[in-house]
């Protein structure tokens, strides 16, 4: 498997711009499935995992 583009992914980013706007909220609801995101997190040092998952949860 690839590794996961969720650094610089698009959708990220317009959640991160505006966490309310259409796309933000695909992405949003998007992450609670994705398998590429779960590898992303499990990818992460323990530190930036907790940092992104209080960001995003």
């Amino acid at each position: 498997m690839a590794e996961p583009g969720c650094e610089t992914c698009n959708f990220r980013a317009r959640y991160d711009a505006n966490p309310k706007s259409i796309l933000g909220r695909i992405w949003r609801w998007h992450i609670k499935w994705c398998p590429g995101w779960k590898t992303y997190l499990k990818s992460l040092p323990e530190d930036k995992k907790a940092d992104i998952t209080a960001k995003y949860k």
